[in-house]
């Protein structure tokens, strides 16, 4: 089928949802022949586009590459970002992870809303086909956009990236360091509104007041809204509650942390598809999550499900697994179960099928 031409924008950058699927799809493909053009990296591919900012490269560099490139597609990989106008001789194909914009505009600034708005209108226009990462995330897409019906299709991302994070040495070495509890509940994510950490913290004041105080690590970076919950948790720890901010963290550490938590708590208000719970359950780790949004389709009958304003019922679900043993086997297990349905192979497999049939019209 020839060279494809691939969004690297985020190649160099530190590791985030989009950042992994980009890394991982590229692997799967390459894995099954597909020669890559990693265009728009910061500093590596084919490409680079060195201090330019992502969105100039897309519209003002990217276009003129494709024209002078071989390759007869090009897929962008970050919910809208196709240029703006359709080069002769080129497919198109954009992946859409989530309209959380659209969907939840106060946990993002205005100017990214009105981008995301506007650029996602028109690469839906553009676009010969549409991927999402779930159904829900298809639903949510056509509801806004009816006229890209026909044009899309659900790809789930992998999990499987996690069998290959061994422990490391100094992974192991840093976590000594903080000398965990024995048991823990674990956080990962931003800090940002829509992933709800508030109700992990009204959780853990609940369970304090009964007595059974727990402990959280909290793993992510901070994000637009962030502010709030760090000055909450700031007094939580002032009235004796044990929560440990870890911030951003290589792979490795938040691998190994995910291994040894009791329970993994993702309340999330929305996610277009939730791959943190998911990379929880495949490590063997129960999952606590909502019941809104990808998260019910994705984690199905492997993860518990509480609504995203219950914070009893979270305090009740945490306090179970924290508590028994039993329980927490069987969750791992069933949460194992869910997670290997979800594989890169077949993600990969299904995206160049979408670009076989693409490149047949």
């Amino acid at each position: 089928m020839g060279p494809v031409a691939f969004d690297a924008s985020l190649w160099d950058e530190p590791t985030t949802g989009i950042g992994l699927y980009t890394h991982c799809l590229a692997d799967g493909l390459e894995a099954r022949g597909v020669r890559l053009e990693r265009l728009g990296a910061r500093v590596s591919g084919e490409d680079p586009r060195g201090r330019m900012g992502r969105t100039a490269y897309v519209l003002g560099r990217l276009p003129q590459v494709l024209r002078d490139s071989e390759a007869r597609l090009y897929h962008a990989l970050g919910n809208f970002n196709l240029p703006l106008v359709r080069i002769p001789g080129k497919a198109y194909v954009v992946t859409v992870h989530d309209l959380i914009p659209l969907l939840m505009p106060e946990t993002v600034s205005r100017a990214y809303r009105w981008q995301f708005r506007l650029w996602l209108a028109r690469s839906v226009q553009v676009a010969d086909r549409i991927l999402c990462v779930s159904a829900c995330t298809r639903d949510d897409l056509l509801a806004r956009h009816p006229e890209a019906e026909g044009k899309v299709s659900v790809v789930y991302n992998g999990v499987d990236h996690v069998d290959r994070h061994v422990p490391e040495a100094t992974a192991e070495a840093f976590l000594r360091t903080l000398s965990l509890p024995e048991r823990f509940v674990l956080y990962a994510g931003s800090l940002d509104v829509r992933k709800n950490v508030s109700l992990v913290l009204d959780a853990l004041e609940r369970l304090k007041a009964r007595g059974r105080p727990a402990a959280l690590v909290m793993v992510g970076q901070r994000w637009f809204g962030s502010g709030a919950v760090e000055s909450r948790v700031e007094r939580m720890r002032a009235q004796g509650h044990d929560i440990r901010s870890l911030g951003y963290q290589s792979e490795a550490v938040f691998f190994e942390l995910m291994r040894r938590a009791t329970v993994f708590a993702f309340p999330s208000k929305y996610e277009g598809f939730g791959l943190p719970p998911l990379e929880a359950m495949r490590l063997g780790t129960p999952a606590i999550v909502s019941t809104t949004g990808a998260t019910p389709e994705v984690c199905g009958e492997g993860a518990l499900a509480v609504r995203p304003d219950d914070a009893e019922g979270l305090a009740e679900a945490m306090d179970r697994l924290l508590r028994s043993d039993t329980e927490r086997r069987r969750w791992a297990e069933e949460g194992k179960r869910q997670a290997a349905l979800f594989t890169w192979a077949r993600c990969a497999d299904e995206t160049l099928a979408a670009y076989e049939e693409v490149l047949r019209r």
